[in-house]
Protein backbone atom coordinates (compact mmCIF):
# COMPACT_ATOMS: atom_id res chain seq x y z
CA UNK A 1 0.00 0.00 0.00
CA UNK A 2 1.28 3.48 -0.88
CA UNK A 3 1.21 5.35 2.43
CA UNK A 4 1.65 8.76 0.79
CA UNK A 5 -2.06 9.11 0.11
CA UNK A 6 -3.30 8.60 3.68
CA UNK A 7 -0.46 10.88 4.84
CA UNK A 8 -1.66 13.52 2.39
CA UNK A 9 -5.18 13.21 3.82
CA UNK A 10 -3.78 13.73 7.31
CA UNK A 11 -1.96 16.83 6.10
CA UNK A 12 -5.23 18.28 4.85
CA UNK A 13 -6.81 17.51 8.24
CA UNK A 14 -4.04 19.16 10.27
CA UNK A 15 -5.54 22.67 10.11
CA UNK A 16 -8.93 21.44 11.21
CA UNK A 17 -7.46 19.34 14.01
CA UNK A 18 -5.48 22.32 15.29
CA UNK A 19 -8.45 24.66 15.15
CA UNK A 20 -11.32 22.36 16.08
CA UNK A 21 -10.96 22.72 19.85
CA UNK A 22 -10.44 26.50 20.04
CA UNK A 23 -12.95 27.32 17.30
CA UNK A 24 -15.36 28.81 19.82
CA UNK A 25 -12.80 30.64 21.93
CA UNK A 26 -13.84 33.89 23.49
CA UNK A 27 -13.23 36.91 21.28
CA UNK A 28 -10.10 38.83 22.18
CA UNK A 29 -8.40 41.86 20.66
CA UNK A 30 -5.18 40.81 18.95
CA UNK A 31 -2.22 43.15 19.27
CA UNK A 32 0.37 40.41 19.71
CA UNK A 33 3.65 40.70 17.81
CA UNK A 34 5.87 37.59 17.94
CA UNK A 35 9.55 37.95 18.85
CA UNK A 36 12.12 37.72 16.07
CA UNK A 37 13.43 34.33 17.21
CA UNK A 38 10.13 32.67 16.27
CA UNK A 39 11.21 32.77 12.61
CA UNK A 40 13.96 30.19 13.35
CA UNK A 41 11.77 27.21 12.31
CA UNK A 42 11.03 28.99 9.02
CA UNK A 43 14.74 29.38 8.38
CA UNK A 44 15.15 25.74 9.39
CA UNK A 45 12.72 24.39 6.81
CA UNK A 46 14.23 26.62 4.12
CA UNK A 47 17.70 25.30 4.92
CA UNK A 48 16.38 21.74 4.94
CA UNK A 49 14.93 22.18 1.45
CA UNK A 50 18.15 23.81 0.27
CA UNK A 51 20.82 21.64 1.92
CA UNK A 52 19.49 18.13 2.54
CA UNK A 53 19.01 17.21 -1.14
CA UNK A 54 22.70 18.09 -1.59
CA UNK A 55 24.25 16.29 1.39
CA UNK A 56 21.72 13.48 1.97
CA UNK A 57 19.72 13.09 -1.23
CA UNK A 58 18.58 9.51 -0.56
CA UNK A 59 17.38 10.40 2.94
CA UNK A 60 15.60 13.53 1.64
CA UNK A 61 13.91 11.65 -1.19
CA UNK A 62 12.35 9.13 1.17
CA UNK A 63 11.66 11.30 4.21
CA UNK A 64 10.93 14.87 3.06
CA UNK A 65 7.34 14.54 4.30
CA UNK A 66 8.56 13.61 7.79
CA UNK A 67 11.05 16.48 7.73
CA UNK A 68 8.27 18.91 6.87
CA UNK A 69 6.13 17.44 9.68
CA UNK A 70 9.07 17.88 12.07
CA UNK A 71 9.28 21.59 11.26
CA UNK A 72 5.51 21.94 11.69
CA UNK A 73 5.86 20.61 15.24
CA UNK A 74 8.94 22.75 15.96
CA UNK A 75 7.17 25.85 14.65
CA UNK A 76 4.10 25.26 16.81
CA UNK A 77 6.22 24.60 19.91
CA UNK A 78 8.32 27.71 19.23
CA UNK A 79 5.25 29.87 18.81
CA UNK A 80 3.69 28.43 21.97
CA UNK A 81 6.87 29.29 23.90
CA UNK A 82 6.64 32.90 22.72
CA UNK A 83 3.14 33.53 24.09
CA UNK A 84 3.16 35.88 27.13
CA UNK A 85 1.75 34.61 30.39
CA UNK A 86 -1.43 36.67 30.19
CA UNK A 87 -2.25 35.40 26.67
CA UNK A 88 -3.41 32.06 25.31
CA UNK A 89 -1.99 30.51 22.16
CA UNK A 90 -5.32 31.10 20.42
CA UNK A 91 -5.37 34.76 21.47
CA UNK A 92 -1.91 35.28 20.04
CA UNK A 93 -1.83 33.12 16.92
CA UNK A 94 -5.34 31.76 16.37
CA UNK A 95 -6.64 34.25 13.75
CA UNK A 96 -3.41 34.06 11.73
CA UNK A 97 -3.43 30.25 11.86
CA UNK A 98 -7.00 30.26 10.64
CA UNK A 99 -6.40 32.53 7.64
CA UNK A 100 -3.08 30.85 6.77
CA UNK A 101 -4.51 27.34 6.74
CA UNK A 102 -7.58 28.49 4.85
CA UNK A 103 -5.21 29.90 2.20
CA UNK A 104 -3.18 26.67 2.25
CA UNK A 105 -6.22 24.50 1.60
CA UNK A 106 -7.42 26.74 -1.25
CA UNK A 107 -3.85 26.82 -2.60
CA UNK A 108 -3.59 23.02 -2.69
CA UNK A 109 -7.09 22.58 -4.10
CA UNK A 110 -6.31 25.01 -6.93
CA UNK A 111 -2.95 23.41 -7.72
CA UNK A 112 -4.34 19.91 -7.30
CA UNK A 113 -7.36 20.44 -9.54
CA UNK A 114 -5.27 22.01 -12.31
CA UNK A 115 -2.68 19.24 -11.95
CA UNK A 116 -5.26 16.46 -12.20
CA UNK A 117 -7.21 18.03 -15.06
CA UNK A 118 -4.17 18.98 -17.13
CA UNK A 119 -2.78 15.49 -16.48
CA UNK A 120 -5.70 14.20 -18.54
CA UNK A 121 -4.61 16.21 -21.60
CA UNK A 122 -1.89 14.50 -23.59
CA UNK A 123 -0.17 16.41 -26.38
CA UNK A 124 1.70 13.88 -28.50
CA UNK A 125 3.38 13.80 -31.89
CA UNK A 126 6.69 14.64 -33.46
CA UNK A 127 7.80 17.76 -31.63
CA UNK A 128 11.53 18.38 -32.11
CA UNK A 129 13.26 20.08 -29.21
CA UNK A 130 14.87 22.82 -31.29
CA UNK A 131 15.54 26.30 -29.89
CA UNK A 132 12.74 27.76 -32.01
CA UNK A 133 10.19 25.13 -30.98
CA UNK A 134 11.20 25.31 -27.32
CA UNK A 135 10.94 29.10 -27.38
CA UNK A 136 7.54 28.84 -29.04
CA UNK A 137 6.20 26.45 -26.39
CA UNK A 138 7.48 28.69 -23.58
CA UNK A 139 5.98 31.77 -25.26
CA UNK A 140 2.61 30.06 -25.67
CA UNK A 141 2.77 29.03 -22.00
CA UNK A 142 3.61 32.59 -20.97
CA UNK A 143 0.53 33.85 -22.82
CA UNK A 144 -1.72 31.10 -21.45
CA UNK A 145 -0.51 31.77 -17.89
CA UNK A 146 -2.68 34.89 -17.67
CA UNK A 147 -5.67 33.02 -19.10
CA UNK A 148 -5.70 29.70 -17.22
CA UNK A 149 -3.25 30.60 -14.47
CA UNK A 150 0.43 29.84 -14.12
CA UNK A 151 -0.34 26.41 -12.69
CA UNK A 152 -2.75 25.50 -15.48
CA UNK A 153 -0.37 26.62 -18.23
CA UNK A 154 2.61 24.91 -16.59
CA UNK A 155 0.84 21.59 -16.08
CA UNK A 156 -0.54 21.66 -19.62
CA UNK A 157 2.76 22.23 -21.40
CA UNK A 158 5.59 20.87 -19.25
CA UNK A 159 5.09 17.25 -20.35
CA UNK A 160 5.08 17.93 -24.13
CA UNK A 161 8.12 20.17 -23.63
CA UNK A 162 9.94 17.38 -21.80
CA UNK A 163 8.99 14.87 -24.50
CA UNK A 164 10.24 17.24 -27.21
CA UNK A 165 13.64 17.41 -25.50
CA UNK A 166 13.85 13.80 -24.29
CA UNK A 167 16.72 12.96 -26.66
CA UNK A 168 18.82 15.98 -25.75
CA UNK A 169 21.69 15.61 -23.33
CA UNK A 170 21.13 19.03 -21.75
CA UNK A 171 17.55 19.66 -20.68
CA UNK A 172 17.65 21.35 -17.28
CA UNK A 173 18.02 24.87 -18.70
CA UNK A 174 14.81 24.38 -20.71
CA UNK A 175 12.89 23.55 -17.53
CA UNK A 176 14.48 26.48 -15.65
CA UNK A 177 13.37 29.05 -18.21
CA UNK A 178 9.96 27.38 -18.34
CA UNK A 179 9.67 27.98 -14.59
CA UNK A 180 10.86 31.57 -14.93
CA UNK A 181 8.34 32.50 -17.61
CA UNK A 182 5.38 30.13 -17.58
CA UNK A 183 5.18 29.46 -13.84
CA UNK A 184 5.69 33.08 -12.81
CA UNK A 185 6.25 36.11 -15.04
CA UNK A 186 3.67 35.07 -17.63
CA UNK A 187 0.80 35.30 -15.13
CA UNK A 188 1.01 39.05 -14.57
CA UNK A 189 -1.76 40.28 -16.87
CA UNK A 190 -4.95 39.14 -15.11
CA UNK A 191 -6.07 38.27 -11.57
CA UNK A 192 -6.45 34.69 -12.80
CA UNK A 193 -2.77 34.52 -13.63
CA UNK A 194 -1.24 34.49 -10.16
CA UNK A 195 -2.75 34.31 -6.62
CA UNK A 196 -1.44 37.73 -5.42
CA UNK A 197 -3.28 39.51 -8.22
CA UNK A 198 -6.43 37.54 -7.47
CA UNK A 199 -6.25 38.62 -3.85
CA UNK A 200 -5.91 42.20 -5.04
CA UNK A 201 -9.05 41.67 -7.13
CA UNK A 202 -10.86 40.41 -4.03
CA UNK A 203 -9.71 43.54 -2.18
CA UNK A 204 -11.45 45.71 -4.78
CA UNK A 205 -8.79 46.36 -7.43
CA UNK A 206 -10.57 46.27 -10.84
CA UNK A 207 -10.15 43.09 -12.89
CA UNK A 208 -8.74 44.96 -15.89
CA UNK A 209 -6.28 47.05 -13.87
CA UNK A 210 -3.56 44.37 -14.06
CA UNK A 211 -3.28 45.10 -17.79
CA UNK A 212 -1.28 48.13 -16.61
CA UNK A 213 1.54 45.62 -16.10
CA UNK A 214 1.61 44.82 -19.84
CA UNK A 215 4.63 47.01 -20.81
CA UNK A 216 6.95 45.56 -18.13
CA UNK A 217 5.49 42.07 -18.69
CA UNK A 218 6.25 42.28 -22.43
CA UNK A 219 9.71 43.73 -21.79
CA UNK A 220 10.62 41.03 -19.27
CA UNK A 221 9.20 38.18 -21.38
CA UNK A 222 11.09 39.41 -24.46
CA UNK A 223 14.45 39.74 -22.70
CA UNK A 224 14.30 36.45 -20.78
CA UNK A 225 12.95 34.50 -23.76
CA UNK A 226 15.67 36.02 -25.95
CA UNK A 227 18.33 34.89 -23.47
CA UNK A 228 16.83 31.41 -23.49
CA UNK A 229 16.83 31.18 -27.29
CA UNK A 230 20.49 32.15 -27.52
CA UNK A 231 21.48 29.79 -24.70
CA UNK A 232 19.45 26.93 -26.17
CA UNK A 233 21.08 27.43 -29.58
CA UNK A 234 24.49 27.34 -27.93
CA UNK A 235 23.69 24.13 -26.02
CA UNK A 236 21.85 22.38 -28.87
CA UNK A 237 23.36 19.12 -30.02
CA UNK A 238 23.73 18.47 -33.72
CA UNK A 239 21.56 15.36 -33.55
CA UNK A 240 18.38 17.34 -32.81
CA UNK A 241 16.24 16.96 -35.95
CA UNK A 242 14.98 20.05 -37.70
CA UNK A 243 11.54 18.93 -38.89
CA UNK A 244 8.08 20.42 -38.82
CA UNK A 245 6.18 19.43 -35.67
CA UNK A 246 3.17 17.13 -35.83
CA UNK A 247 0.78 17.42 -32.90
CA UNK A 248 -2.15 15.36 -31.68
CA UNK A 249 -4.20 16.18 -28.58
CA UNK A 250 -5.89 13.50 -26.48
CA UNK A 251 -8.30 14.15 -23.61
CA UNK A 252 -9.49 17.44 -25.10
CA UNK A 253 -12.66 17.45 -22.96
CA UNK A 254 -10.40 18.43 -20.09
CA UNK A 255 -9.97 21.85 -21.69
CA UNK A 256 -13.61 22.50 -20.79
CA UNK A 257 -12.86 21.48 -17.20
CA UNK A 258 -9.86 23.83 -17.12
CA UNK A 259 -12.19 26.59 -18.24
CA UNK A 260 -14.50 25.55 -15.42
CA UNK A 261 -11.70 26.09 -12.90
CA UNK A 262 -11.06 29.56 -14.32
CA UNK A 263 -14.78 30.40 -14.11
CA UNK A 264 -14.88 29.13 -10.51
CA UNK A 265 -12.03 31.45 -9.56
CA UNK A 266 -13.61 34.45 -11.28
CA UNK A 267 -17.04 33.81 -9.77
CA UNK A 268 -15.61 33.67 -6.26
CA UNK A 269 -14.52 37.25 -6.79
CA UNK A 270 -17.82 38.34 -8.32
CA UNK A 271 -20.29 36.59 -6.02
CA UNK A 272 -20.78 38.03 -2.55
CA UNK A 273 -23.17 36.19 -0.25
CA UNK A 274 -24.53 38.26 2.61
CA UNK A 275 -24.32 35.39 5.07
CA UNK A 276 -21.04 33.79 6.11
CA UNK A 277 -19.83 31.22 8.59
CA UNK A 278 -18.35 32.75 11.73
CA UNK A 279 -15.73 30.49 13.30
CA UNK A 280 -15.55 31.82 16.84
CA UNK A 281 -13.05 34.66 17.19
CA UNK A 282 -10.73 33.20 14.54
CA UNK A 283 -12.35 34.44 11.37
CA UNK A 284 -15.04 33.70 8.84
CA UNK A 285 -15.59 31.26 6.01
CA UNK A 286 -17.14 32.82 2.92
CA UNK A 287 -19.67 30.78 0.98
CA UNK A 288 -18.29 31.97 -2.36
CA UNK A 289 -14.87 30.56 -1.44
CA UNK A 290 -16.36 27.26 -0.30
CA UNK A 291 -18.33 27.11 -3.56
CA UNK A 292 -15.14 27.81 -5.54
CA UNK A 293 -13.09 25.14 -3.79
CA UNK A 294 -15.91 22.60 -3.94
CA UNK A 295 -16.36 23.24 -7.66
CA UNK A 296 -12.66 22.71 -8.34
CA UNK A 297 -12.64 19.43 -6.41
CA UNK A 298 -15.70 18.30 -8.37
CA UNK A 299 -14.10 19.23 -11.69
CA UNK A 300 -10.94 17.30 -10.80
CA UNK A 301 -12.98 14.22 -9.88
CA UNK A 302 -14.94 14.53 -13.11
CA UNK A 303 -11.65 14.63 -15.02
CA UNK A 304 -10.59 11.36 -13.42
CA UNK A 305 -13.89 9.79 -14.51
CA UNK A 306 -14.02 10.98 -18.13
CA UNK A 307 -10.33 10.64 -19.06
CA UNK A 308 -9.22 7.36 -20.57
CA UNK A 309 -6.60 5.60 -18.47
CA UNK A 310 -4.13 5.23 -21.39
CA UNK A 311 -4.11 9.01 -21.82
CA UNK A 312 -2.86 9.54 -18.29
CA UNK A 313 -0.40 6.69 -18.70
CA UNK A 314 1.11 8.41 -21.74
CA UNK A 315 1.64 11.45 -19.52
CA UNK A 316 3.31 9.27 -16.87
CA UNK A 317 0.72 10.77 -14.56
CA UNK A 318 1.16 10.16 -10.83
CA UNK A 319 0.20 11.97 -7.65
CA UNK A 320 3.82 12.25 -6.51
CA UNK A 321 4.47 15.87 -7.58
CA UNK A 322 1.29 17.33 -6.05
CA UNK A 323 1.80 15.34 -2.85
CA UNK A 324 5.37 16.61 -2.61
CA UNK A 325 4.08 20.18 -2.87
CA UNK A 326 1.40 19.45 -0.25
CA UNK A 327 3.94 17.98 2.20
CA UNK A 328 6.51 20.73 1.88
CA UNK A 329 4.15 23.68 1.75
CA UNK A 330 2.25 22.68 4.91
CA UNK A 331 5.59 23.09 6.66
CA UNK A 332 6.36 26.36 4.87
CA UNK A 333 2.90 27.84 5.50
CA UNK A 334 3.03 26.92 9.19
CA UNK A 335 6.58 28.10 9.87
CA UNK A 336 6.11 31.39 8.03
CA UNK A 337 3.24 32.55 10.29
CA UNK A 338 5.48 34.51 12.72
CA UNK A 339 7.39 36.05 9.80
CA UNK A 340 4.17 37.31 8.23
CA UNK A 341 2.93 38.63 11.57
CA UNK A 342 6.21 40.50 12.06
CA UNK A 343 5.95 41.98 8.58
CA UNK A 344 2.37 42.99 9.19
CA UNK A 345 3.27 44.73 12.46
CA UNK A 346 6.58 46.29 11.47
CA UNK A 347 6.48 46.50 7.69
CA UNK A 348 6.02 50.24 7.95
CA UNK A 349 9.39 50.49 9.72
CA UNK A 350 11.20 49.38 6.54
CA UNK A 351 11.01 52.96 5.25
CA UNK A 352 9.55 52.06 1.86
CA UNK A 353 8.80 55.24 -0.04
CA UNK A 354 9.04 54.45 -3.76
CA UNK A 355 7.66 51.96 -6.32
CA UNK A 356 11.18 50.57 -6.82
CA UNK A 357 11.57 49.89 -3.09
CA UNK A 358 8.21 48.12 -2.93
CA UNK A 359 9.09 46.14 -6.07
CA UNK A 360 12.30 44.77 -4.60
CA UNK A 361 11.22 44.20 -1.01
CA UNK A 362 7.92 42.59 -1.98
CA UNK A 363 9.70 40.53 -4.63
CA UNK A 364 12.61 39.32 -2.51
CA UNK A 365 10.34 38.31 0.36
CA UNK A 366 7.91 36.66 -2.08
CA UNK A 367 10.84 34.49 -3.20
CA UNK A 368 10.85 32.75 0.17
CA UNK A 369 7.47 33.52 1.74
CA UNK A 370 4.25 32.71 -0.07
CA UNK A 371 3.78 35.59 -2.50
CA UNK A 372 0.03 35.96 -1.88
CA UNK A 373 0.13 36.99 1.84
CA UNK A 374 3.34 38.94 1.17
CA UNK A 375 1.47 40.93 -1.49
CA UNK A 376 -1.38 41.63 0.95
CA UNK A 377 1.04 42.63 3.69
CA UNK A 378 2.78 45.27 1.59
CA UNK A 379 -0.49 46.42 0.03
CA UNK A 380 -1.72 47.11 3.57
CA UNK A 381 1.59 48.78 4.44
CA UNK A 382 1.35 51.06 1.41
CA UNK A 383 -2.29 51.92 2.08
CA UNK A 384 -1.47 52.81 5.67
CA UNK A 385 1.51 55.01 4.77
CA UNK A 386 -0.50 56.83 2.08
CA UNK A 387 -3.62 57.21 4.21
CA UNK A 388 -5.72 55.09 1.84
CA UNK A 389 -8.73 53.19 3.20
CA UNK A 390 -9.83 51.21 0.11
CA UNK A 391 -7.57 49.16 -2.18
CA UNK A 392 -9.31 50.53 -5.28
CA UNK A 393 -8.01 53.99 -4.36
CA UNK A 394 -4.46 52.70 -4.93
CA UNK A 395 -5.25 52.75 -8.65
CA UNK A 396 -5.89 56.51 -8.59
CA UNK A 397 -2.97 58.94 -8.86
CA UNK A 398 0.54 58.43 -10.19
CA UNK A 399 2.21 57.86 -6.80
CA UNK A 400 -0.32 55.33 -5.53
CA UNK A 401 -0.55 53.45 -8.81
CA UNK A 402 3.23 53.33 -9.15
CA UNK A 403 3.53 51.72 -5.73
CA UNK A 404 0.74 49.24 -6.53
CA UNK A 405 2.54 48.35 -9.78
CA UNK A 406 5.74 47.78 -7.81
CA UNK A 407 4.02 45.50 -5.29
CA UNK A 408 2.17 43.54 -8.00
CA UNK A 409 5.17 43.07 -10.29
CA UNK A 410 7.47 42.18 -7.40
CA UNK A 411 5.13 39.49 -6.06
CA UNK A 412 4.56 37.90 -9.48
CA UNK A 413 7.94 38.30 -11.19
CA UNK A 414 10.18 37.38 -8.29
CA UNK A 415 8.28 34.24 -7.43
CA UNK A 416 10.66 32.89 -10.08
CA UNK A 417 13.72 33.46 -7.89
CA UNK A 418 13.51 30.17 -5.97
CA UNK A 419 11.86 26.76 -6.23
CA UNK A 420 9.54 27.71 -3.35
CA UNK A 421 8.66 31.16 -4.69
CA UNK A 422 5.48 29.82 -6.30
CA UNK A 423 3.68 26.48 -6.08
CA UNK A 424 4.06 25.49 -9.77
CA UNK A 425 7.85 25.89 -9.54
CA UNK A 426 8.27 22.90 -7.26
CA UNK A 427 5.68 20.87 -9.12
CA UNK A 428 7.43 21.37 -12.47
CA UNK A 429 10.75 20.47 -10.84
CA UNK A 430 9.23 17.23 -9.48
CA UNK A 431 7.71 16.31 -12.86
CA UNK A 432 11.00 16.97 -14.65
CA UNK A 433 12.96 14.88 -12.16
CA UNK A 434 10.39 12.12 -12.54
CA UNK A 435 11.19 12.13 -16.27
CA UNK A 436 14.90 11.75 -15.53
CA UNK A 437 15.99 15.39 -15.88
CA UNK A 438 18.75 16.27 -13.40
CA UNK A 439 17.60 19.62 -12.01
CA UNK A 440 19.84 22.09 -10.15
CA UNK A 441 19.81 22.12 -6.36
CA UNK A 442 18.03 24.88 -4.42
CA UNK A 443 21.20 26.98 -4.39
CA UNK A 444 22.00 26.06 -7.99
CA UNK A 445 18.59 27.30 -9.09
CA UNK A 446 19.04 30.46 -7.01
CA UNK A 447 22.36 31.09 -8.75
CA UNK A 448 20.66 30.83 -12.15
CA UNK A 449 17.98 33.32 -11.10
CA UNK A 450 20.56 35.77 -9.74
CA UNK A 451 22.64 35.60 -12.94
CA UNK A 452 19.74 35.66 -15.41
CA UNK A 453 16.77 37.34 -13.74
CA UNK A 454 18.29 39.94 -11.43
CA UNK A 455 19.90 41.95 -14.26
CA UNK A 456 16.53 41.94 -16.04
CA UNK A 457 14.77 43.07 -12.86
CA UNK A 458 17.32 45.88 -12.49
CA UNK A 459 16.47 47.00 -16.04
CA UNK A 460 12.75 46.82 -15.17
CA UNK A 461 13.45 49.05 -12.17
CA UNK A 462 15.41 51.62 -14.18
CA UNK A 463 12.92 51.75 -17.05
CA UNK A 464 9.54 51.42 -15.34
CA UNK A 465 10.03 52.62 -11.76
Amino acid sequence: MDIRRPCAVLLFLVPFLLLAVPAFAAETGNGFVPPVWTVIPFLGILLSIAVLPLIASHFWEHHFGKISAFWVVVAIVTMAASVPGDWTFIDAYGPKYFTTYEEYISFIILLGSLYVISGGICIVGDIPGTPLINSGIILIGSLLASVIGTTGAAMLLIRPLLRANANRKRQAHVVLFFIFLVCNIGGALTPIGDPPLFLGFLQGIPFEWTLRLTPMWAFTITIVLGIFYLLDRYLMEEEVPSVLPSIKVEGSLNFILLLGVVVSVIMSGVLHFESQIQVGSLGVLHYQNLLRDGSMVGLALLSLVITAKPTREKNNFSYGPILEVAYLFIGIFTAMIPALMLLGARGGELGLNSPAAYFWVTGLLSSFLDNAPTYLTFLATAMSSLGVENAVDMTVGAEREGILLGISAGAVFMGANTYIGNGPNFMVKAIAEGEGVKMPSFFGYLLYSVIILFPVFILVTLIFF
